[in-house]
């Protein structure tokens, strides 16, 4: 069996492998991310973060595959990705001096069993004024990150304080995902401790 990461992120190697998770291959879904209106921002990154893995578990029936999806919501209203600077520009004066909200759904499957769950992570902003916000941009790391922000990187300096798993804010719950993956038999602290036994 081979573990799969169905997600080109790289953060979200990165925390896998912080897990103690290093062997795995990384298969991103191609699938098209709709939203679904029907849905809250919880059981939309569940069910996208399902199609993904579904996606490529199809054509992997006999490894585990882990996929995410993750959202950033303030007052219900969903924030993706910014398409534009513009887009970026208005998601981060949204956020500015206001708690929101972090949401990440994880499927995990292998053959005909699949496992879906979210996270939740609450974020307050420090006001923003114009000049931050067209600072932040000029980095260029708003543009590839769901709210326009990255909490690991330069974005850290926007963050008042958060309530929940941090690196669910990255994009990856690691507890929660921990003991998703007992239940299919990978114990990613064992792994961690074979791998120090080992070097």
């Amino acid at each position: 069996m081979k573990i799969i990461l169905a997600s080109q992120s790289p953060r979200r190697r990165e925390l896998l492998e912080r897990m103690g998770i290093t062997d795995f291959e990384v298969i991103p879904a191609r699938g098209e991310e709709i939203a679904i209106r029907a849905f809250g921002p919880d059981q939309l990154v569940e069910e996208l973060s399902r199609r993904k893995c579904a996606e490529v578990a199809a054509g992997r029936p006999e490894d585990l595959v882990i996929a995410a999806d993750t959202m950033v919501a303030v007052n219900n209203r969903v924030l993706g990705k910014p398409r534009t600077e513009d887009d970026a520009a208005r998601m981060l004066a949204t956020l500015s001096g206001r708690l929101h909200f972090v949401y990440t759904g994880v499927t995990v499957a292998r053959g005909e069993r699949m496992l879906t769950q979210h996270e939740m992570t609450s974020v307050r902003f420090r006001t923003l004024t114009q000049a931050d916000i067209i600072r932040y941009i000029a980095t260029g790391e708003p543009m590839d990150k769901a709210g326009a922000y990255g909490i690991q990187g330069y974005g850290s300096v926007l963050v008042e304080g958060i309530s929940g798993d941090y690196y669910n804010v990255m994009g990856l719950p690691v507890c929660r995902l921990a003991r998703m993956l007992v239940r299919f038999g990978v114990d990613p602290l064992a792994l961690a401790a074979e791998k120090e036994r080992t070097t």
